[in-house]
């Protein structure tokens, strides 16, 4: 049978004309709220506990496994990491030291041709100077 509010308040009056109304309302507040069958025992919290400590141990696992594979992951994005780097640097070192042999060949030719436009033009301004 289901324990109704009016169940409830005819318990309490009857026990009122019983006991008195102090001794009654002490009385049903020791009862619970709701039926005994809403009320949790101690054995349905043990139980309870029981599984949750075992959910919380899978997740403790699965959090040791994902931890464990985001190291690894890690690891090898920072080898590949570094083996690109170098490979960045080797390959701008090259590119600098073909720059700078580049350079250095432009700049030969540049003097040589100035060098060589010079005496032309001092050869020039001699016969110029001979001829007046």
């Amino acid at each position: 049978m289901a324990i109704t509010e009016k169940s409830r308040h005819e318990l309490y009056r009857r026990l009122e004309e019983i006991l008195g109304p102090d001794e009654a309302t002490t009385l049903m507040e020791h009862l619970p709220p709701v039926g005994w069958a809403d009320v949790a025992t101690k054995d349905d919290l043990r139980s309870l506990e029981s599984r949750l400590d075992a959910r919380i141990d899978v997740l403790d696992a699965r959090i040791d496994v994902l931890g464990s594979e985001l190291r690894t992951e890690m690891a090898i994005l920072g080898s590949e990491l570094r083996t690109e780097m170098a490979t960045l640097g080797s390959e701008l070192r090259t590119e600098m030291a073909n720059l700078s042999t580049e350079l250095h060949s432009t700049l030969r030719t540049n003097a040589y041709l100035t060098i060589g436009s010079m005496a032309a033009l001092v050869g020039l301004i001699s016969a110029v100077a001979t001829l007046t």
